[in-house]
């Protein structure tokens, strides 16, 4: 109903300046006289694309403020929770009710933003900014750039190791706590264990797994930090295959057992990775659409139409 509203409404908004004028050249407009005729989609439609540049903007702001992000936390939805099981009608699955999915994802992402702001899990906030983004199988997933007050960055080795754990648990000790790492925070296998796995790409891991084996966690020459990943013989059967500590994905033992799902943490340690982490999360949706137009030179730009036709939504988000 709104961009039906928008674009019913276009005559409002038929004025540009010459600044305007370039941008709309460089953006699909050949023609100076079909300037400012284009069919316009404002920022103010949220998730659309210039409301997501305004946002990229504003997070910008927030790291002139209070510096680099110390934290990148990506949470995705369970669709085993008992809050989704329990309310499921005989003979029906988690994807046939995106509504009580987005429901409980939307009431647990909730919980987490408190716990992050509360400052118990990683110490006292200076900003945060979380998106959410929906997967084309359907679950949703939400990205948090965290940046924490001077006092309580991590600078140290040590204290990364306080905050992320990359190493599969006892599970003699805490069976419960290792039946979560290894449901959720397991990646692969790919590699030689299955080349034809998604993250494999000219015959390696996109996400450079598995890990080398380290005694130690230190500052890498990249964005993150090498994560220490110990030789204690320690393995766990995933899909089929034979897995120990490489494999782990950084997690916090506190966030994955107050939510029994995938939550990956990431310590920033490189300001260069800054401007690629707000880009990141301020992506937008995902587009699926091919044109090819004899006429382009005559065509006029519709903005909305482009964007409804080439957007990908998902049940989920539709709920």
């Amino acid at each position: 109903m709104r961009l039906s509203f928008l674009k019913k409404n276009q005559k409002k908004t038929r004025i540009e300046y010459y600044q305007g004028v370039i941008d709309s050249f460089i953006s699909g407009v050949p023609i100076g006289g079909k300037v400012g005729k284009r069919v316009y989609l404002p920022s103010t439609f949220i998730g659309g694309p210039r409301d997501m540049k305004n946002r990229y903007l504003d997070s910008m702001a927030l790291v002139q403020e209070f510096g680099q992000p110390d934290l990148f936390v990506t949470m995705t939805c369970n669709p085993n929770w008992p809050e989704i099981k329990e309310h499921l009608k005989p003979g029906e699955e988690p994807h046939n009710r995106p509504d009580l999915l987005a429901r409980v994802f939307k009431a647990k992402l909730t919980i987490m933003h408190d716990k992050i702001m509360s400052g118990e899990i990683f110490g006292k906030i200076a900003s945060v900014v979380h998106v959410i983004e929906f997967q084309k199988r359907g679950l949703p997933h939400a990205h948090f750039l965290i940046i924490l007050k001077p006092r309580f960055k991590y600078m140290t080795p040590e204290a990364y190791d306080r905050v992320v754990s990359v190493e599969l648990p006892d599970s003699s000790e805490d069976p419960y706590f290792y039946s979560l790492v290894v449901k959720h925070m397991m990646h692969g296998p790919c590699g030689e264990l299955n080349p034809t796995n998604v993250c494999m790409k000219d015959g390696k891991c996109k996400n450079h797994y598995p890990k080398d084996v380290t005694e130690y966690t230190t500052h890498g020459k990249g964005s993150y930090p090498i994560y220490r990943h110990k030789n204690e013989q320690r393995t766990a059967k995933v899909r089929g295959k034979i897995l120990d500590n490489r494999w782990v994905i950084p997690y916090s033992r506190a966030l994955l057992l107050l939510f029994n799902c995938h939550i990956n943490i990431e310590i920033c340690c490189d300001i260069r990775a800054v401007k690629y982490l707000y880009k990141y999360v301020h992506k937008g949706h995902d587009k699926v659409m091919f044109r090819i137009a004899s006429d382009a030179l005559g065509s006029k730009v519709d903005e909305i139409s482009n964007f409804q036709n080439a957007r990908w939504v998902s049940p989920v988000e539709a709920a």
